[in-house]
């Protein structure tokens, strides 16, 4: 039987699996609502369990001694959280939180190194997702070094209408800052030309995407790239 996009919770991972190994491991999970800020993981806590979003956006971020923090990835519809235990970890030196409300699948960590072992359908997936979130951090981090905050706030945007599948989602400006790493002033000055462009439509965490076409047009090559990287690697299960 080929899988089917409808009867699996929107989780692009867990889309490509065989019916019948995503069958096995269904009994194994739950889904859940992470609301807005729920924190998945802390900083050098054991993990409890992995996440495969279905249309919320989870933000991955490291934690300065003066309790400064940097977002280095975020994860949506597209992956997994808890990519540390498939590497044979326990825990991460940052933090995990939703960004964006929505709902999960999620799995105990335990359950999930016992069921998803070297040859599974499930481990070959995750061993190229990983590839697509190593080259998403890499991106990120030449994108935050060379290219304007107007492209990187275009970018982001981007990526969020992809995952939530909706041109309206739930972004506060303080996490637009953390995320774009720059004062909250310069990202209502930001979000203010492009609202002005008729681009986008923002109030009171509000963010709505007008002109999908023109945006693309503003962002830089990295939103782009970052897609054709995951389309290779897995968009072809």
């Amino acid at each position: 039987m080929s899988p089917s996009f409808c009867n699996r919770n929107e989780n692009r991972l867990l889309t490509i699996l065989p019916t019948e190994e995503y069958e096995r491991l269904l009994p194994h999970m739950e889904i859940i609502f992470l609301p807005l800020k729920q924190i998945l993981y802390e900083m050098n806590e054991p993990i409890e369990y992995v996440y495969f979003p279905k249309n919320g956006i989870v933000s991955l971020v490291t934690i300065m001694e003066d309790g400064a923090t940097a977002e280095i990835a975020t994860v949506g519809n597209e992956g997994m959280i808890g990519v540390p235990v498939f590497l044979g970890a326990d825990q991460i030196p940052g933090q995990a939180f939703s960004q964006v409300p929505g709902e999960s699948m999620r799995m105990k960590a335990q359950e999930f190194k016992t069921f998803v072992t070297p040859g599974s359908p499930l481990y070959k997936i995750l061993q190229r997702y990983t590839q697509t979130l190593f080259n998403q951090i890499a991106q990120s981090a030449a994108c935050n070094c060379l290219h304007s905050i107007e492209k990187r706030f275009c970018r982001w945007l981007l990526m969020t209408r992809d995952r939530v599948q909706s041109d309206e989602f739930l972004l506060t400006q303080e996490f637009l800052a953390q995320m774009l790493g720059v004062r909250r002033a310069s990202v209502s000055e930001v979000a203010s030309i492009f609202q002005k462009a008729g681009m986008i439509s923002y109030r009171r965490g509000q963010m709505r995407i007008l002109d999908r076409t023109a945006l693309e047009a503003a962002s830089c090559e990295c939103y782009a790239k970052v897609k054709q990287e995951f389309e290779r690697l897995l968009g072809g299960d």
